[in-house]
Order: structure tokens, then sequence, then C-alpha cells
């Protein structure tokens, strides 16, 4: 696998509203532990969509693995320009911080918001350029989001052999005890 699409969770959907929360560290922990052995095999571009929420945090893990893997590189392609134009400051500061330092960052539609359709574009585009996708999703959590996007993969597993990774609330929470004992997270 050359090319793999990190995705998950909006922050807010966690009830995450800031970069301060303390479960975010081991999100980018998670993350990171799943791709070191999928670097050490090949993997040579992380994609996310850099929505607010795990897809920032994958770039976060990828780039904290670029001094001991420098061939892995990072993307961020959204659906629209100026995804973060309604975003307050402290998180527009840090999408900016981010989009300065990964290896390639696009925008499916050059235009602003106009309809669903670009979202349905980008992730077209998504599916199309990789080969498989890590989901930070956990059904049992209660729907979300990424309900969509772990269909969309699955569909294409069954029909192509996509690659379908997931990281789910007890991988991470098996993390955060590690850390700081059971129950952390909650």
């Amino acid at each position: 696998m050359k090319n793999l699409l990190v995705t998950g969770y909006r922050a807010h959907e966690l009830g995450i509203y800031d970069n301060k929360h303390k479960g975010i560290p081991y999100i980018r922990q998670a993350i990171a532990a799943r791709l070191i052995p999928l670097v050490e095999e090949g993997l040579e571009w992380v994609i996310t969509p850099g929505q607010y929420g795990v897809d920032l945090w994958a770039c976060e893990a990828a780039m904290s693995l670029k001094p001991q893997f420098p061939h892995l590189k990072c993307s961020i392609i959204t659906a629209f320009s100026n995804q973060e134009e309604k975003w307050k400051d402290e998180k527009k500061s840090y999408y900016q911080d981010i989009i300065q330092r990964v290896d390639y960052y696009g925008a499916v539609s050059k235009e602003a918001y106009i309809g669903k359709w670009q979202f349905l574009a980008r992730d077209e585009l998504l599916f199309r350029k990789t080969d498989g996708i890590l989901l930070v999703y956990d059904e049992e959590s209660g729907e979300a989001s990424p309900k969509y996007v772990k269909e969309r993969a699955l569909k294409k597993h069954e029909s192509d052999g996509y690659i379908y990774l997931n990281i789910g609330m007890d991988d991470i929470q098996s993390i955060a005890d590690e850390d700081h004992g059971p129950e952390f997270m909650e």
C-alpha cells in the first residue's frame, strides 16, 4: 500500500472543542502506532480531507514520524477552498500551521462552499487515489459522520480489495490506560 486515506470523527462529535483536550494526544498516538508498520511495509502518503478533528490529528501523527521515516509524506485534499473560513481564530491558526507543514495541500473545488456535490467529488477523488483507509470510528459509541465513509470503504473493499483498517475507542482507551490508568478518556 502506497497511499492511505486517514479520516474519522470531527472534533465536535467527540465532545472536543479546542486543542487542549486531554484525549487528543492519545488519538494521535493511536494513529501513529497504526501508521508505523504500514510505513515499514512501503506506505508513502497519508492523505486526509483536512477537517477539524481526526483528519488534522492524523496529519500531526504522520508529521511526527518524519524524523524516523523521512520518505513519509502527508497531504490535505479539501472539498472546497477556504473550508476554515468560518472557524474560530484558534482553530484557523492551528489549521494554517498544519497546511504550511504538509507536503501537499489542494482543494477539489477552487470555489468556496457551494453544495454537497463538493464533498462527493472530494470523497470520489480520495477513494480513487488511495489504496486503503484508516478510519477512526467506533459504531458502538453511536453513529456519526464516519459511518458513511465506512460504508463506502467496505463496498470498495468488496469490489476492489480496498484495504480497510479501523481504530476504535478501545484502541485509544488502551493507550490512555498505559499512561494514566483505566477510564481516563471517559
